[in-house]
């Protein structure tokens, strides 16, 4: 029987899940550096006279026995049509049998595993006394991140930032109420990029939003809002050249990531810059950060592999708990 996991239920089965599925996306990295897992780089289509880009983000993983593919739409037509901008939904099958295990909703899933992998690079990369945590952006992705990294982690502050104020206002007060850290609205990306030890930019803008100069020895930056489009980015070049880099997967960030490719194609990066790969830190097979005033990047482009994991923990959460829609596809 295949499971039919819709956004609701996810949500549900998510909820007391955060480092469950930080831990399941740390996993997921080391098991592509110790080539257990399988990544390639992610097909992407276009229709001729259309804006749209439809996204392949497939993997396989042995430790989990799945392989997963999640069919991402990139519309930004959708936008003024009051439609969500990206959606997706992740099919799931056995790696033994072939079976269909699982159908989900995206949109949830690829939140919450966006922001573990944030979390995990943070812990990995950030200074361990770094206390304000600094948000430039405020929709779901930003109240994701505040979920992920908040709880258990030495923050004293927040501070954020977004286009709409009452929406900034919103998520500052939640944070505060919801996950009991202060935080506060600032009046620009600049002013949070200077008050922060740990910068997440979580929009989806297709040119930067910080500048290099604004960063300071010793920060951690997490680039994580812009749509896996070579031209789209949130940082200057100035920014990614100061940082050292590590991204989730080289191959997809050098076909995907605007955040690499533009300075690459300036001449101010070369390939080597930005080959370290997450879980190469984590295995200790490259260095992250070497020095307390290093400036750290991590460049999340988001792949298929920490889908793949989330999905996993979801089946077996599903099964245990006797949720989900079960179908019979071969009826």
């Amino acid at each position: 029987m295949t499971l039919i996991l819709t956004r609701s239920t996810i949500r549900t089965l998510l909820a007391d899940q955060v480092e469950a599925v930080e831990a399941a996306v740390a996993r997921a990295h080391r098991d592509l550096a110790q080539r257990r897992a399988v990544l390639p780089v992610p097909p992407a289509m276009q229709l001729p006279g259309g804006d749209g880009t439809f996204v392949a983000m497939a993997a396989a993983s042995a430790p989990d026995r799945l392989a997963t593919v999640k069919l991402l739409a990139d519309l930004p037509g959708n936008r003024a049509a009051g439609l969500p901008v990206q959606r997706s939904a992740v099919l799931a099958v056995d790696a033994e049998t072939g079976a269909c295990a699982a159908l989900l909703d995206g949109a949830e899933l690829t939140r919450v595993r966006t922001a573990a992998a944030t979390a995990v690079a943070t812990r990995a990369l950030a200074r361990p006394d770094a206390t304000t945590l600094g948000l430039v952006g405020t929709g779901p992705l930003a109240r994701a991140h505040a979920r992920a990294l908040l709880p258990g982690r030495p923050y004293d502050q927040v501070v954020l930032w977004g286009r709409t104020p009452e929406h900034a206002h919103t998520l500052a007060n939640w944070i505060t109420a919801e996950l009991g850290v202060p935080a506060k609205v600032l009046d620009d990306p600049r002013a949070v990029t200077e008050a922060a030890d740990v910068l997440c930019t979580l929009t989806p803008s297709r040119e930067p939003v910080v500048r290099g100069a604004w960063l300071a020895p010793g920060q951690h930056v997490n680039a994580v809002g812009a749509p896996p489009r070579p031209d789209h980015r949130e940082l200057d070049t100035e920014a990614v050249v100061r940082c050292r880099i590590v991204v989730d997967a080289y191959d997809t960030a050098r076909t995907k990531s605007g955040e690499v490719l533009v300075p690459l194609a300036e001449g101010a990066l070369g390939e080597d810059d930005f080959r370290t790969e997450l879980g190469d830190v984590l295995t200790g097979r490259a260095p992250g950060r070497t020095a307390t005033d290093d400036l750290t990047l991590f460049d999340s482009v988001g792949v298929g592999l920490q889908d793949l994991a989330v999905a996993r923990m979801l089946i077996d959460l599903a099964r245990e708990r006797g949720t989900g829609i079960p179908v019979d596809l071969g009826a």
